[in-house]
């Protein structure tokens, strides 16, 4: 018997789920939390095969409950339940320990097959998040090559940091941040701050 908890800041939609499984023999429903924090809470005392994990929820957002669980838990596996069919997020989950990712549209066969799938061990991506991954792969391959400095004065830009400021953090020099700034609107091809910020943070450079 597989024992499934559900996290999901939505009722409903915990509801529609375990009316899904509650006729499967092979799959229990031992609870359910609508936050990280009830999540969290239920593991101290109980525990459970696979989580099926919603990723947008009030406070600790998904990605992040995910990494807490695979390490304080791991032989819990997470599967990610989720609206969002960006590339983005089905990287950031697996790289935070989901052994797998299905849209919130799926079947019913395929929440079971996905369900057996990782908690034998193995890894179940649904065909379109399998297909936003690639696409995410491709552009991140795509992209030009940062250096390391380059990237330390982004994030700090991203960060709301003024020249001065940056240039005290990484004790360099105002002009040579600013060097780093023009070679970065070069280099990904923005004209001002706002869209360099707004770049950095849709290609996950910070």
């Amino acid at each position: 018997m597989i024992k499934v908890f559900i996290v999901d800041d939505h009722i409903v939609v915990i509801e529609g789920i375990n009316a899904l499984l509650q006729n499967e023999p092979a799959v229990d429903v031992v609870g359910y939390a609508t936050s990280a924090a009830q999540c969290l809470q239920f593991f101290t005392t109980k525990t459970a095969d696979v989580i099926l994990m919603d990723i947008s929820m009030p406070g600790m957002d998904g990605i992040e409950l995910c990494k807490i669980i695979r390490e304080k838990y791991p032989g819990i596996m997470v599967l990610a339940l989720s609206t969002f069919d960006q590339g983005a997020y089905v990287r950031k989950m697996m790289e935070n320990g989901a052994s797998g990712y299905l849209l919130k549209n799926a079947g019913k066969q395929e929440l079971i097959n996905a369900i057996h799938t990782v908690a034998r061990g193995g890894n179940y991506l649904s065909f379109d998040a399998t297909q936003s991954l690639k696409l995410e792969t491709q552009k991140q391959k795509s992209l030009p090559r940062l250096t390391k400095r380059e990237k330390e004065v982004l994030a700090l830009i991203v960060a709301g940091m003024t020249n001065t400021q940056i240039g005290q953090q990484l004790f360099i020099s105002p002009d040579t941040v600013d060097s780093h700034r023009k070679n970065l609107h070069l280099k990904l091809n923005v004209n001002n701050t706002a869209m360099l910020v707004k770049f950095a943070l849709e290609n996950n450079l910070t």
